[in-house]
């Protein structure tokens, strides 16, 4: 079965404390919501200590246009990707030698922050040296379950091609969509929650024949689930001067009558049961979130933590942050044999669930 061989994550340059944040939060709302004061409570109760964002905090103090934020999304998407690639390709921790690019059959890139055509996986060839034969599949507008269809989509290449590499790479610059003219409810969430991040995952079909230096994840089966009439849920409302952000509240509540049901039968028709999941790679979309992950699925705060420890160091980063997750859970030991679920949820409304087996 394929299996991911290698990972890696980036983080942009500017390290930002949630504290710091809420105060420019603040003064840019000021006298423009009611009740201010009682919604800012959102930075505090959201467990988040620090962010990282590609610009630095006073940035959001000018007004920026569309092509501004797009254009410096393209710029350091494409830069942060380079770093990434090349990270994941020479990973000591998982790698016995380094993977060259020209080795590298297809690549998946998925991002929802920023527009580009040609997409950036394009002009990431123009910097790094892969074949010119090199399948592309870039995906737009999965949001916060990008990375994790990322993985299944590369679960399915490598299905039909066992012989072959795929990388997926995971960009999101959300800091460059912040609003600070839309006094939202909807944007003020997102101002206490969304982050910048960069992942890249290796992903080997089953005839590929690597060394690595500890069990890694294979992957058994993925399935995916759609919720009809669901669009306002989350996702972005575009309009003349960017991306503005659409966070329904109900989330929480949709997670816990929804997902249960869709893992339940997914691992029903695996003939596993969630008794059997010692690692659960949950993407943390937020403290109410995993909450609503651990009712619905009946799992202990142990079965979270990776995850609250992500969302607490870089918070939501959208499509990368499930494969931060993903990082520790590799990172760490784990004794072959042991099954994991990868999932998350995303506009649509939509999830994406990944069974996961880690074997020498």
């Amino acid at each position: 079965m394929p299996k991911i061989v290698s990972i890696s994550t980036y983080n942009p340059p500017y390290i930002l404390e949630q504290s710091n944040i809420e105060q420019l939060t603040k003064e840019l709302f000021q006298d423009k919501i009611p009740q201010l004061e009682r919604l800012l409570k959102v930075f505090e109760n959201g467990e988040i200590e620090q962010r990282q964002f590609c610009v630095p905090l006073d940035w959001h103090r000018q007004n920026h246009t569309f092509e501004e934020r797009n254009n410096l999304y393209i710029e350091l998407a494409t830069n942060y990707s380079v770093e990434a690639i090349k990270a994941c390709l020479k990973n000591p921790q998982f790698l016995d030698q380094p993977i060259s690019t020209m080795e590298i059959d297809a690549i998946i890139f998925v991002s929802s922050t920023g527009i580009s055509t040609p997409s950036i996986d394009a002009r990431v060839m123009n910097k790094l040296k892969f074949s010119d034969r090199l399948k592309r599949l870039p995906i737009w507008g999965l949001g916060c379950a990008g990375g994790a269809s990322g993985v299944s989509r590369a679960f399915d290449y490598c299905l039909a091609h066992p012989t072959e590499k795929v990388l997926v790479v995971c960009v999101e610059l959300a800091s460059l969509t912040f609003q600070q003219n839309d006094f939202s409810k909807s944007n003020l969430v997102g101002a206490s929650l969304f982050a910048d991040g960069v992942a890249c995952i290796l992903v080997c079909g089953d005839q590929v024949l690597l060394n690595t230096k500890r069990p890694i994840p294979h992957i058994v089966n993925t399935a995916s689930k759609w919720m009809p009439d669901s669009e306002n849920v989350m996702g972005w409302d575009i309009r003349n001067d960017g991306l503005h952000v659409i966070f329904s509240r109900d989330i929480p509540s949709i997670i816990s009558k929804w997902l249960g049901p869709f893992i339940h039968d997914f691992l029903e028709e695996e003939g596993i049961t969630i008794n059997q999941l010692v690692n659960f790679v949950a993407h943390p979309g937020g403290k109410k979130v995993l909450r609503a992950y651990e009712e619905t699925l009946e799992l202990t705060e142990e079965h979270t933590a990776i995850s609250r420890f992500i969302l607490k160091q870089h918070g939501n980063m959208s499509s990368p942050t499930v494969l931060y997750v993903l990082e520790q859970f590799m990172l760490k030991e784990t004794q072959p044999d042991t099954y994991g679920l990868l999932v998350a949820l995303g506009p649509g409304f939509s999830g994406e669930a990944v069974l996961l087996h880690w074997r020498d």
